[in-house]
């Protein structure tokens, strides 16, 4: 049995009713039934626990970037995937007002979906900013072999990725496939702003 995340604090961030909250809880609820799965079996796929996962569904709590990802993981998508399919019809422009930004606010991580949404692409575009001393962890990819290119705008990133850290300044940029787990630190005093490209194998 995979290792369960439980209801901590670190996990889920408490907090009122709000639309995004509710639209994706109600999406991961349609997933789930599309799939024919109980709340025992999606915790049992995902590690993640079933009052965590019943509660995300009804929107009592804000998903972490880390509970979404094993949720993608399960369900094959990416977390840019999983967040169009709750927006309006895709456009083929997004202005920069109008680009949808989603925080995780347990972690100080705040993701930007740059690109115009379209569940069929391959690659899309993500601005990223972590605060200083901020640190996420993922366990897994959302998609196994995922292409990622990571390019640092300002600040410093860590990236940890298949036992090796990589040290990120302004300018530099980070290629690499991600199989295994992967963390992303603010390695600096002042926030990191960082773009990444993703595209599905």
């Amino acid at each position: 049995m995979r290792d369960i995340i439980p209801d901590m604090k670190h996990e889920v961030v408490e907090s009122g009713p709000d639309p995004v909250d509710a639209r994706l809880g109600a999406r991961l609820a349609e997933l789930r039934g599309e799939h024919g799965w109980s709340l025992g079996e999606l915790a049992e796929r995902s590690g993640v626990s079933r009052s965590t996962l019943s509660r995300a569904e009804r929107a009592e709590i804000s998903p972490t970037a880390s509970l979404l990802n094993r949720l993608c993981n399960v369900y094959g998508r990416t977390m840019s995937q999983l967040l169009s399919e709750i927006e309006a019809e895709p456009a083929l422009v997004v202005r920069a007002a109008d680009q949808p930004v989603w925080e995780d606010r347990a972690s100080g991580f705040v993701r930007r979906s740059v690109s115009p949404p379209h569940s069929g692409l391959r690659g899309e575009l993500v601005e990223g900013r972590l605060a200083p001393g901020a640190d996420i962890a993922y366990d897994r990819p959302p998609v196994p072999g995922l292409e990622q290119h990571i390019w640092v705008l300002e600040g410093a990133l860590a990236v940890t990725a298949q036992d090796a850290e990589h040290h990120l300044d302004a300018g530099d940029c980070l290629r690499l496939r991600v199989w295994g787990p992967t963390r992303f630190r603010c390695a600096g005093p002042e926030r990191v702003r960082y773009v990444l490209a993703v595209v599905l194998p």
